[in-house]
């Protein structure tokens, strides 16, 4: 009697989903190279993005096959690795918050070469994980370029998109702007100057404690803090800001124990 070897779904699922992997990681290239122009790719070096490893598309392209692929981390991963920088520019739409580790961030980071991909991982998906925060921490003290840039790349995207983070978190992180604003690389110190400027247009109390340290640092014997400071100081303290941080209100919420309401600072960006 002959004994029939009974099949696993699981391994047929496993099989099924690794080649709808491998189908997708070979069709982003074809699509992407469809919309790749030589205009677009040279156009790279005015905006000081190294072109060796790119196509030559479009942002608008790339967020518009992002919004066809959806999210997939395991497609996200694999099109870092293949090093190309539409693909890398990709990851930072289609990969899950969620399912991003902190080894992640650390491995990604280390592959950072233009600010462009830097900004864009901090800005789309960096920001929205749970290890945000920690990182801005860790980062503020690298000594690589663009893993530096990355720590207040990323606190300028928290600043902007973290509607619960606390002002005393963003106070906190002033301390890194500040003693970061020595770091005379352009890439870092545009960064921080990036940081500063988002914090102190969050609210009121974040501008009065953002506008303290640009003095500070405008004051600075050193070029490169004297320059962070100033160009900070300009935008904070210009009629615009204040205008836009007038308008704001304290956010009203009901205690829960009492039923009375209280007011708190609004940390909308």
């Amino acid at each position: 009697m002959t004994s029939k070897t009974r099949s696993n779904p699981s391994q047929k699922t496993t099989k099924a989903a690794r080649s709808s992997l491998d189908d997708e990681l070979q069709s982003v290239p074809t699509w992407l190279g469809r919309r790749s122009t030589k205009r677009t790719r040279e156009g790279m070096a005015r905006y000081g993005i190294p072109s060796d490893n790119a196509l030559g598309v479009s942002v608008a392209d790339i967020r518009l096959l992002a919004k066809r692929l959806g999210r997939n981390h395991e497609l996200a991963a694999a099109l870092w690795d293949t090093g190309c920088y539409e693909a890398r520019m990709l990851t930072s739409f289609i990969d899950e918050p969620e399912r991003v580790t902190p080894a992640q961030m650390d491995r990604w980071s280390r592959d950072f070469d233009n600010w462009a991909i830097c900004d864009s991982l901090c800005f789309h998906l960096f920001d929205r994980t749970p290890h945000a925060w920690g990182k801005v921490a860790q980062w503020s003290s690298k000594r690589d370029e663009f893993v530096k840039r990355a720590a207040f790349a990323l606190l300028a995207s928290l600043a902007l998109h973290d509607k619960s983070a606390s002002d005393e978190s963003f106070v906190e992180s002033l301390l890194f702007i500040e003693r970061a604003a020595t770091d005379e690389r352009n890439y870092v110190k545009k960064g921080v100057n990036w940081a500063l400027r988002t914090i102190g247009r969050r609210n009121a109390a974040l501008n009065a404690a953002a506008v303290a340290v640009a003095r500070r640092l405008a004051d600075s014997t050193q070029p490169a803090p004297r320059w962070v400071g100033k160009d900070a100081l300009r935008e904070l303290t210009s009629q615009a800001v204040a205008r836009r941080l007038a308008t704001r209100r304290p956010a009203v919420r009901a205690d829960k124990k009492t039923g009375a309401t209280k007011k708190r600072n609004n940390a909308a960006g």
